[in-house]
């Protein structure tokens, strides 16, 4: 189990301090995928630094502490010493892989880097040249810089150095972005089978819903750095508790279904803003003066499935209030 206790995470700007992530209190069970999903700039990636203990500034842990459920250490790993365990029992798999490779070392020794003295390395290079091919990487590719590979084979080849390991905890932050749908379905059966297979942890960032419909055991909805729900992948999907991870799921196509899709109004509040209320009430369909004025409490309505909406216990299931949905001007299709 991964405990989040009250996470404040800030970035440290010329305007003062900034809260990215605010207030996070979670239990996330281990063996599981998680999916994270929400707009850009809510916190995602932010939360997974934290995770990670990467707090470099101008990133900072304001309040708050992570606790790793780690058994055979036999001992409490918190975020001020989870960098021993890099690679080891926990990895990450960054966004931007040009970043995150070092341009003047080739790759084979960036696999090996971390290890400890006494390793065979030649086994292990051994191992992870025919590791890579299953993401559809030729073998010598670890031979080379990584500026002599495209940006699809050093995005795959951080997926490599982050699950060749077999880590407990694996964080994954939008790995199959910018690749075709052909290699994205290679790495999604990959950190499946990883995961079924060492039943490790595996927190994974996507903007597409129907991916997290399908590989993901949970599902972590943020908005503006708050968790606005979190619970079962199927419960999520099917009843909703809050109205944005509905207007999120309802963004979805489906076959055979010609209706119009339309977005979320309005636009995320500023973060540097004074906030009151719930902070999705100005661009929510179902808001009262209670949603302006009072924060709603992240709570559990039902067994595992938590939310933070005021309407939480009844929106989807009063009929009054899913015909105050359905004809909002937002959800009407035009003529």
């Amino acid at each position: 189990m991964i405990r989040l206790n009250n996470i404040v995470a800030t970035y440290t700007t010329t305007r003062g301090e900034v809260s990215a992530v605010d207030g996070v209190n979670l239990e996330i069970p281990t063996g599981k995928i998680i999916g994270i999903a929400g707009e850009s700039g809510c916190g995602k990636s932010t939360l997974l630094k934290v995770i990670y203990g990467d707090l470099i500034y101008p990133l900072a842990l304001k309040t708050g502490s992570v606790q790793y459920g780690f058994d055979s250490f036999g001992q409490e790993v918190t975020t001020s010493d989870i960098k021993e365990y890099w690679f080891k029992r926990i990895s990450y798999i960054p966004q931007s892989s040009m970043s995150s490779l070092n341009p003047v070392i080739r790759i084979n020794k960036q696999f090996t880097d971390h290890l400890d003295p006494s390793t065979d390395k030649a086994k292990v290079l051994e191992d992870v040249r025919a590791y890579v091919q299953k993401l559809d990487l030729p073998p010598e590719a670890i031979d080379a810089y990584p500026h002599q590979l495209s940006g699809g084979m050093r995005q795959r080849i951080m997926v490599a150095m982050g699950t060749f390991f077999n880590p407990d905890i694996i964080l994954a932050d939008e790995p199959t972005t910018a690749l075709d749908v052909v290699v994205q379905k290679g790495i999604l059966l990959l950190l499946m089978g990883l995961q079924e297979e060492t039943k490790s942890t595996i927190f994974f960032v996507s903007h597409d819903m129907g991916v997290h419909y399908q590989i993901t055991h949970k599902m972590l909805i943020m908005y503006a750095a708050k968790v606005v729900e979190f619970g079962d992948s199927d419960i999520i999907f099917t009843e909703p508790l809050h109205p944005y991870t509905r207007m999120l799921i309802e963004s979805l196509p489906t076959i055979g279904d010609d209706h119009l899709r339309t977005g979320v109004s309005g636009r995320p509040p500023s973060l540097w803003e004074d906030l009151t209320g719930c902070r999705f009430a100005p661009r929510c369909p179902l808001a009262t003066e209670l949603c302006q004025t009072t924060e709603p409490e992240f709570k559990e309505y039902r067994r595992g499935h938590f939310a933070a909406c005021h309407y939480a216990e009844n929106t989807y299931q009063s009929s009054e209030i899913a015909i105050l949905y359905d004809h909002h001007p937002q959800n009407q299709s035009p003529e």
